[in-house]
């Protein structure tokens, strides 16, 4: 059995960037969430604590696995949506 490396799984992943995003974040409802469960549970680690207490987040390598959307324990902080067709992540084999 031939093992494949993280490193060599991701270089079979495709992204194919929307120019709206498809997930959009509250700064505010951020900024007062004290869990920040997004943080700890996205794969890709697209959101990024900030000093200010908000979060940043890229969406151009989003696995768009819902998980985000999923734990976020603040109500309006995090819109999300699938990209619209013909855009997003696309997995191949290697």
């Amino acid at each position: 059995m031939v093992m494949t490396t993280h490193e060599e799984k991701m270089r079979t992943v495709r992204f194919k960037v929307a120019e709206e995003p498809h997930i959009v974040l509250d700064p505010e409802k951020c900024r007062t969430c004290a869990a920040k469960a997004c943080v700890c549970v996205c794969p890709a680690n697209l959101f990024v604590p900030l000093d200010d207490g908000s979060v940043l987040f890229n969406y151009e390598q989003c696995f768009e696995c819902g998980t985000c959307f999923l734990v976020c324990s603040k109500e309006g902080a995090l819109r999300w949506t699938y990209p619209p067709g013909g855009f997003g992540v696309t997995f191949r084999e290697s």
